[in-house]
């Protein structure tokens, strides 16, 4: 990869790119971010099938190849699966993965089901883990990008099984950066106010824009950008890159509003 390429050039082009939950909201923004630079796009759903080939069509205007592909994240011999046809989609290897699906489930210590934080970890977390070694193991050069969450870092009381779930990933960031390298570069980016919840009125978005540093919420080509930087930076690796408009720095990391960054909002497994 070239780290003098010029704006508007194609960088990644006769590259693929891997992401799940990409059929909308973060991750479309993803797809489509990595599609303009050139790499033909996998895109992952599970219930979506609409809105993935809508991704699809979306890719393909940018003149690269792109294929949709429907897995349950939570089954790990699905996750198998995806990867083969995702190969075979690709014609031959895939060297970029953006882990963009979760779940968000609503749930908080007293009432944490076995199963519930079981699922959870499983689609969030282990899902990513599974894609991740598949992708080392093809022994060709690539880069990985988790998507976690700005608020990870502080207990997330009434998502238990989420939080636990992100923070787990965190950790598996860097030591995948650890197993993998040189060859692999492993990164992670943790979203803050990006996307609203269907339905929030437009004071509480006021309210919570104060809660981070530039008053402001985000949107999904921050995101995208942000992932960007990571796959096309060749001396970068291990890294967390925080865009939340530093409101983990003033303490916005801790909302706990629900499905703002998370599962609903950077391409929950649909």
């Amino acid at each position: 990869m070239n780290e003098n390429t010029l704006p508007g050039s194609t960088p990644l082009a006769g590259r693929t790119a891997l992401v799940t939950g990409g059929a909308h909201r973060l991750g479309r923004a993803v797809a489509e971010a990595l599609a303009e630079r050139g790499a033909g796009v996998v895109v992952h759903y599970h219930s979506s099938a609409v809105e993935a080939e809508r991704a699809v069509a979306a890719i393909h205007r940018y003149g690269v190849h792109a294929a949709a592909i429907r897995a349950d994240l939570a089954d790990p011999a699905q996750v198998e699966t995806l990867w083969s046809e995702a190969q075979m989609a690709a014609q031959g290897r895939i060297e970029f993965l953006v882990n963009c699906a979760a779940v968000f489930p609503v749930d908080d210590l007293a009432g944490l089901e076995p199963e519930t934080l079981n699922q959870t970890l499983r689609l969030n977390t282990i899902a990513p883990l599974l894609l991740s070694r598949l992708l080392a193991a093809q022994q060709v050069s690539g880069s990985i990008v988790h998507i976690l969450d700005a608020r990870m870092d502080a207990p997330l009381r009434r998502h238990v099984s989420y939080g636990l779930s992100k923070q787990l990933l965190a950790d598996l960031t860097r030591l995948m950066a650890l197993e993998y390298a040189p060859r692999v570069r492993v990164n992670a980016v943790a979203p803050g106010l990006i996307l609203p919840p269907p339905g929030m009125g437009a004071a509480e978005r006021d309210r919570l824009a104060r809660m981070n540093l530039l008053q402001r919420w985000g949107e999904p080509g921050d995101i995208a950008r942000a992932v960007l930087y990571l796959v096309e930076s060749p001396f970068v690796t291990g890294q967390v890159l925080y865009v939340d408009g530093g409101g983990a720095l003033k303490g916005g990391g801790t909302l706990e509003s629900g499905g703002l960054t998370g599962g609903r909002a950077a391409g929950r497994q649909r």
